[in-house]
């Protein structure tokens, strides 16, 4: 694989820094659309030739994506892609409920015709992007996700806190992992505009509607992966249970 490396003055020369930014935004890229499943072994010497980088710029996107809880070290055994489990998908929706909620709240009480704009024309994006990049609700549009990353951030961008958009933004992206579950799964259940909900009511000022209908969104969409989840779960163990099921059987 070739990374596109660019440096901001013609002619010079690419550094170790550029190389370990372009090999940590591929595979934090790659992390949050599962491209790389969760638990994955990350072998150094195999992403250096991947990437045709030496075992520093490696090491250094590593370290990169383990302080942002995307990929774990284990001493001695190397690095591994972060798990995923229905404990962390149901703690990460009452976060995200709890953080954006309060941003989007704030954003309608204090936001200004400015804000009010911006949200509009973010839907007004989201909602002219397809969703995916071919028939089979399977393939991602990244048109459609950088769409759907700036809806989202601009419902908490009137807040008036750094902190709580920055928040907003991290709860945002590690929620992305869990939502290409479902794609993968070819599942999808955005058949109702729900968007078009949370704006109209923000922009008529209705605070606890507009929270709400941001709350009710972020359930949806957990439940449909923890359904996806499950549905893995129990074909793992049924592969795993012929034998035992035909001796319980024969014991009763």
């Amino acid at each position: 694989m070739t990374l596109k490396v660019t440096s901001k003055r013609p002619g010079a020369r690419v550094g170790q820094e550029t190389l370990a930014s372009a090999v940590y935004e591929q595979l934090r890229q790659d992390i949050l659309t599962v491209a790389l499943p969760a638990e994955s072994k990350l072998n150094i010497r195999a992403l250096c030739d991947r990437f045709a980088v030496g075992l520093s710029p490696v090491r250094e996107a590593l370290s990169r994506l383990s302080m942002e809880n995307l990929v774990l070290q284990v001493d001695h055994r190397g690095f591994t892609v972060a798990p995923l489990s229905l404990a962390d998908l149901q703690d990460l929706t009452k976060a995200r409920g709890w953080i954006d909620g309060m941003g989007l709240r704030q954003s309608i009480e204090i936001g200004d015709a400015a804000w009010e704009e911006g949200l509009l024309v973010s839907y007004h994006r989201l909602s002219r992007t397809p969703r995916f990049a071919s028939e089979d609700n399977r393939t991602r549009s990244a048109a459609w996700e950088t769409a759907h990353k700036q809806f989202h951030q601009q419902l908490v961008a009137g807040c008036g806190s750094r902190w709580l958009t920055t928040i907003s933004g991290q709860l945002f992206e590690a929620a992305e992992r869990y939502r290409h579950l479902g794609r993968l799964a070819g599942k999808s259940r955005m058949k109702e505009d729900e968007h078009r909900g949370i704006m109209d009511a923000a922009l008529a000022h209705k605070a606890d509607l507009a929270v709400q209908l941001l709350a009710l969104h972020f359930n949806k969409t957990a439940e449909l992966v923890m359904a996806v989840m499950g549905q893995s779960a129990h074909a793992s163990t049924g592969r795993r249970e012929p034998a035992a099921g035909r001796r319980s059987r024969a014991q009763g």
